[in-house]
């Protein structure tokens, strides 16, 4: 069974830069689509981009394009969200979800995803 572990949030300037990482185990993440997503407080959950198995398509929510990165290790079991520009709108809870093969037109939706990790607190100060 696929367990995620998320980690790399904390509190940074807006401005800055940090690294979030999902840690897998159980399972590896070479056939799963992963996808980040956000609760802000007082939001509804969020997607923020998502990296597909197949061909590595990736999608970004508009209010990140250009500012962040996504990306899979296979070779470490792990994926990544880099996050550049941090801006305090982007203050959140940050989640790594897992799936198999997925279309990417469904890749920002949270009930495609099987998989869940524990979600690591972002915090972006002004």
């Amino acid at each position: 069974q696929l367990q995620l572990v998320e980690s790399g949030g904390g509190l940074v300037q807006s401005g800055g830069s940090l690294t979030l990482s999902c840690a897998a185990s159980g399972s590896t993440l070479d056939r799963y689509a992963i996808g980040w997503f956000r609760r802000a407080p007082g939001k509804e959950r969020e997607g923020v981009s998502c990296i597909h198995s197949s061909n590595g398509v990736t999608n970004y929510a508009d209010s990140v394009k250009g500012r962040f990165t996504i990306s899979k290790d296979n070779a470490k079991n792990r994926a990544y969200l880099q996050m550049n520009n941090l801006k305090p709108e982007d203050t959140a809870v940050y989640y790594c979800a897992a799936v198999g093969p997925l279309d990417p037109r469904y890749g920002l939706i949270a009930s495609s995803y099987d998989y869940w990790g524990q979600g690591t607190q972002v915090t972006v100060s002004s």
